[in-house]
This record gives C-alpha cells, structure tokens and sequence, in this order.
C-alpha cells in the first residue's frame, strides 16, 4: 500500500469546509474523475492519476491522506484517511457517508483495513525485505480498560532510521487490526531490538484483541 498526501506547499489558511458539503463535492468530482482513474489502473499506470486524486482529496480537507490499492472484496480499494485525528473525524465520517456502494470494482474505506491475513505480506522498506509473518509482538493486558501495551520486534528493526523504525513498529498492527481498532485498543506502542519473552505472532494478537470486544 502506497499512501498519499499532496506535496505542494499549503495555501493560507482556509476556514474547514462543512463536511457534507466538502463530500459531497468530492464523490461529484470523483465520478467526473472516475473514466480517467478506471483507463490509468487498466494500463497498470496509476500514477497518471496520483495528482488529480491529491487535489480530490485536499479539496476534502488538507491533512487528509489516502491510498489507491488492491481491495479485499473488490478489484480496487480507494481509502482516505485522518489517522485516527478525531478532529478529521466529521470530514471521514461524512465522506464515507456519501460514498456510492461497494461494488465488485470498488470498495471505500475510511480507515484503513485489516488485511485478512497479515502473515502473508511482505513490505519493501529501501533494500530491507520485511515479512510479516516474522513480527513478533509482547502484549500486555488491561482487561478493566481494554487496553493492550505492545512491544514490536522484528530482526531488522534495530538497523532502521528512526521514522523507518516507526513504520515498520505501526504498520503490522494497523495490518492486523485496522487502524480503528488499533487507535481504540492500543494504548502503548514501542519497538523492541531483541525478542521479547512470551511474544506472539500477529494472528494471535489479532485473536487476543478480539476477546476485547464488548
């Protein structure tokens, strides 16, 4: 998954657009843009649409971000994303709201989704090849709250830059949770260099935040 945010300097400041209005305006706009995008994806060619879908999305709301991607029940999956910023959340919200239905060609999401099974990726970051069937995760409980506090280990982690290492501690569990669930659940979140005791896979931290639930 590749993500998106336009890299042109920001105008002014704006007053933030109603959030009906502004979805509104972007599924009229999508639609418009909709032949354009479907002909770039036939031709294996998405990044003739990479800017025009960066303004759709900043016309949205500028600290938007968004991914165009294989779905996971249709062919194509379009998400935009506040990562978790409950200030954008009236902007998703409604966008989402306006979304046509999914279809067998396009899913929509406003959060990013789990990945049905995150054992079979394999994420290239610069010349590291990172499997994440290879992660290894410590959990701990607070069952009164919710809570979990992770520790992510992975071999390659120690000899990452500090915002690869980031990356690479957040994105197997935005992968195994979604990112809703893993701002809701996760309370702490570091990076471990050596394994830790007791680690499991993140099948079965998927598993064990699910007896959360309710």
């Amino acid at each position: 998954m590749k993500w998106f945010r336009r890299a042109a300097p920001e105008p002014a400041p704006q007053p933030t657009p109603d959030p009906a209005a502004a979805a509104a305006r972007f599924w009229a706009d999508w639609h418009e843009l909709l032949p354009e995008i479907s002909a770039a994806l036939g031709d294996n060619e998405p990044n003739r649409v990479e800017n025009a879908l960066c303004e759709l999305v900043a016309a949205l709301h500028p600290d938007l971000h968004f991914s165009l991607d294989r779905g996971h029940r249709s062919i194509y999956s379009f998400v935009v994303s506040g990562q978790e910023d409950p200030l954008l959340r009236p902007t998703t919200d409604a966008w989402k709201a306006a979304a046509p239905p999914d279809t067998a060609i396009w899913e929509f999401h406003d959060s990013v989704p789990p990945v049905p099974d995150p054992t079979g990726v394999t994420v290239n970051l610069g010349p590291h090849r990172v499997a994440l069937a290879d992660i290894r995760v410590h959990a701990q409980v607070d069952r009164a709250a919710g809570l979990v506090d992770v520790a992510v280990h992975h071999p390659v982690l120690a000899r990452l830059d500090p915002a690869a290492r980031a990356a690479m501690t957040f994105l197997p569990l935005d992968a195994t949770l979604g990112e809703r669930v893993a701002g809701a659940r996760l309370r702490r979140v570091e990076a471990a260099d050596v394994e830790p005791e007791d680690s499991i896979d993140l099948l079965e931290l998927r598993r064990l935040v699910d007896t959360l639930d309710g």
